[in-house]
């Protein structure tokens, strides 16, 4: 079986890697964007990163070309597969279900409907063939029974909570892209040199060569490296986490944590203000979805200063972030990936 894949984010691909376990290597190729560790793509993740709407914005033209690159190179394959990224790939689904109306479009990690643009359900239902949701609450958005909860891949990824907790550990993830990394190591070096009697970890991206450590992050004598996030998190007493995959990798763990977030203005300003997003953190709306309450504290923009993080990271209550991470966790329930691996070696009927 071909499959045509488009996976875009580090985090796909962590997922996409996962269910490929559950494939025998001889019964699919894969084509298109993903990790260039995972096959031949004919475009790195590395060469899609983006972050925000400005760059977006510079990089539209040619997305454009890449997309129709995909819908050409979809001629051979036997079926679709969609991983998040909706502001590529929903636009893409259009394209291929127009070129293609037989070839079977699965979207697996869905787009947040349940965030801003519910309107986006329609044409999800419309262009694509299986919604493989992440979230059990946002499989109640569509109506035309296309939409499934598989579970969620983190708890294929994550085999055990914390253990041996170091006592004064803090973890610090400043993200994966250039512009995150170069607002906030300035904030936590000053963390560091504002809490003398802790054990500063961070976090790097293995993917990252020491050419890139060094261009994108500075002074570093300050910290012991990682380069295992769930290590890392969990022999960690607390972090400091920038926005994304890895707050809900912690919160699943069982590491209490404040997520920090700084972004451009104009892309905070479009999100909170125009899409009204109220919470960052995805552990937060998760389990507000759930039972109303919030497991983490967040801090972002201009209130990202080293006084902030200090006191939020004295406040937090640990026991009740346990508590709390337990029931998230138990929420979920089960991981994805043998399922959608299943669903994707189905025939189509």
């Amino acid at each position: 079986m071909k499959v045509l894949v488009s996976a875009l984010e580090p985090s796909s691909n962590l997922h996409l890697r996962e269910l490929l376990k559950h494939i025998n290597s001889d019964e699919i190729e894969i084509v298109g964007i993903f990790d260039k560790n995972l096959g031949t793509p004919i475009y790195d993740i590395s060469e899609m990163a983006i972050m925000g709407v400005v760059d977006a914005i510079k990089k539209l033209r040619w997305f454009f070309k890449v997309a129709d690159e995909m819908v050409a190179l979809a001629k051979g394959c036997d079926k679709v597969l969609l991983m998040d990224s909706s502001g590529f790939n929903l636009p893409l689904a259009k394209k291929l279900k127009k070129a293609y109306p037989n070839l079977e479009i699965i979207y697996y990690i869905l787009p947040q409907v349940w965030v801003t643009r519910a309107k986006r359900v329609a044409k999800l239902e419309l262009y694509c063939d299986k919604l493989l949701g992440i979230l059990p609450f946002e499989i109640e958005m569509y109506k035309n029974h296309k939409a499934l909860y598989v579970g969620h891949p983190l708890l294929d990824e994550i085999h055990s909570t914390r253990n041996e907790i170091v006592k004064n550990k803090i973890s610090f993830l400043a993200g994966s892209r250039a512009s995150e990394i170069s607002r906030l190591m300035p904030v936590f070096r000053e963390v560091i040199n504002s809490l003398p009697n802790i054990k500063p970890t961070l976090v790097i991206p293995s993917s990252f060569s020491d050419e890139k450590i060094a261009k994108l992050y500075g002074d570093i004598s300050g910290f012991e490296i990682s380069r295992d996030t769930h290590q890392a998190l969990r022999s960690s007493e607390f972090a400091f986490i920038c926005s994304g995959t890895a707050t809900l990798e912690a919160a699943l763990i069982g590491t209490p944590f404040v997520l920090v977030y700084k972004a451009k203005a104009i892309d905070f300003f479009i999100a909170t203000k125009i899409f009204g997003i109220k919470q960052i953190g995805l552990a937060n709306i998760i389990l507000g979805k759930h039972n109303g309450t919030l497991l983490h504290e967040e801090i972002a923009q201009d209130d990202v200063t080293a006084p902030n993080l200090i006191q939020a990271y004295h406040k937090t209550n640990m026991d009740k972030f346990s508590q709390n991470a337990k029931i998230l966790r138990d929420y979920l329930s089960h991981g994805s990936s043998k399922n959608v691996a299943k669903i994707i070696m189905l025939q189509k009927s």
